[in-house]
């Protein structure tokens, strides 16, 4: 990869991750359940998963369509693998979570869109214009185990959501302690897909563009999957101990 601006852009986000990391360890993001006062104005909480995730569907597409390998078959199916989780993530998950008198600050949108407007630049442009995808690369193992692993991810994601969505019944406040599948395991499996993911599309598409994201990925939810899993135990007496945050077994 030439340092050119393409390879600065791609430099700048790896870069990003460090401070992220580091900065999350420390303040939990304030949404959610760490939702708290003095960030600022706040707008509804899903129009604000709307707001932040939604240009990683047009604006990755729009990029991606500037390229001249855009009409070729492998990254047509990489254009499709990322706009399955995007298209979910932005008008599909807002709209399944209930968000009813939950609100977001302001800067966790803005600060996502700004991430997501680079993070899409960088990918988007890899694919349909600086890598070079054959159509043998469908044969090769970076796209068999990446995709593998891509999807595996996702499924993970999508299920862990319902889990997660369906520990209440309508009409029910507050938390309890998710049980079943992944989470007898780990705390946060939701997150833990969402790397899987972003870890395959690394993999398949062998760029420097997705192992910036897979990197930043980990940097910006492994922090939260502690943060949760703390707060969990602190809540609830009974929280197994045997469960890790992330990672089974490890973390």
């Amino acid at each position: 990869m030439r340092l050119d601006t393409y390879g600065w852009l791609v430099l700048l986000e790896i870069a990003l991750a460090i401070p992220t990391l580091l900065s999350l360890f420390f303040i939990a993001a304030p949404y959610g359940r760490h939702a708290r006062d003095g960030w600022g104005p706040s707008i509804p909480a899903r129009i604000g998963w709307i707001v932040m995730e939604s240009p990683s569907v047009w604006f990755f597409a729009w990029v991606y369509s500037l390229g001249p390998n855009a009409m070729q078959p492998v990254p047509l199916c990489f254009l499709a693998m990322w706009q399955l989780h995007y298209l979910y993530r932005s008008f599909v998950f807002p709209f399944l979570i209930r968000a009813e008198g939950r609100r977001m600050p302001v800067t966790i949108p803005a600060m996502a869109i700004a991430f997501n407007l680079l993070n899409d630049w960088v990918n988007a442009r890899w694919i349909s214009s600086v890598g070079a995808y054959p159509a043998d690369w469908f044969l090769s193992w970076q796209f068999l185990l990446g995709t593998a692993l891509f999807l595996l991810g996702f499924a993970l994601n999508v299920t862990s959501d319902r889990t997660l969505r369906n520990l209440r019944a309508p009409g029910e406040t507050g938390y309890k302690i998710p049980r079943g599948g992944a989470f007898e395991y780990v705390t946060a499996p939701n997150y833990l897909g969402e790397i899987v993911e972003w870890t395959g599309w690394a993999i398949a598409t062998w760029s420097p563009a997705g192992l910036a994201f897979a990197l930043y990925t980990f940097a910006n939810l492994a922090p939260r999957a502690i943060t949760h899993h703390r707060w969990y135990r602190e809540r609830f007496p009974d929280y197994p101990r045997d469960r890790k945050a992330l990672l089974p077994f490890l973390l």
